[in-house]
């Protein structure tokens, strides 16, 4: 084996990649922190074909040095739209026909692992602040409530690491239908 080089792994150009379909699904971001954990998300966005970031609250806009640094372009690449009011923007998407899903530890939560898509509905997956996690208000609202596994002693992941799991879940499970 070897490793891959730049020229050898078929990436979409950036045109390329605003014009291809994306898969059914939004992020949204509510009142992060870390700015690294925003250009993460974009990251992770552009490599799952997200549709759009949704950024609220005090969540960090591009353009942004640390944004830009850890998302290594992908917040030239992926689509997306501040919105001030998350609980505003989560019933404007109802309206529009996306199931909200609000990644947090709730009673009656469900495991990621037995979430199936719908073949022909549209998710938004929504993360909340590092500390206070997703709105009171938001988990009212939500669709369904994901929950991800965890066997340790720990009773959180990191919000990229967090996005990441999601996203690949949702696109490897879209993939198979």
């Amino acid at each position: 084996m070897r490793k891959l080089q730049m020229d050898e792994l078929n990436r979409l150009t950036i045109d390329e990649f605003k014009s291809v379909e994306k898969f059914p699904y939004v992020l949204i971001l509510d009142d992060i922190r870390s700015m690294n954990n925003v250009g993460s998300a974009f990251r992770t966005a552009d490599a799952f074909k997200c549709e759009k970031i949704y950024l609220c609250g005090i969540t960090g806009l591009p353009p942004h040095r640390e944004i830009t640094k850890t998302a290594l372009g992908a917040d030239e690449t992926v689509a997306w739209e501040h919105a001030e009011n998350v609980v505003e923007l989560v019933e404007q998407l109802q309206k529009e026909g996306y199931i909200i899903m609000a990644v947090e530890q709730v009673e009656n939560s469900m495991f990621l692992n037995e979430f199936e898509p719908e073949s022909e509905a549209k998710y938004a997956f929504v993360f909340g602040n590092e500390v206070f996690g997703v709105n009171d208000e938001v988990v009212k609202k939500a669709d369904i409530c994901l929950e991800i596994p965890q066997f340790g002693t720990k009773h959180s992941l990191n919000i990229a690491v967090s996005l990441g799991i999601v996203s690949w879940d949702f696109v490897a499970k879209k993939l198979k239908k």
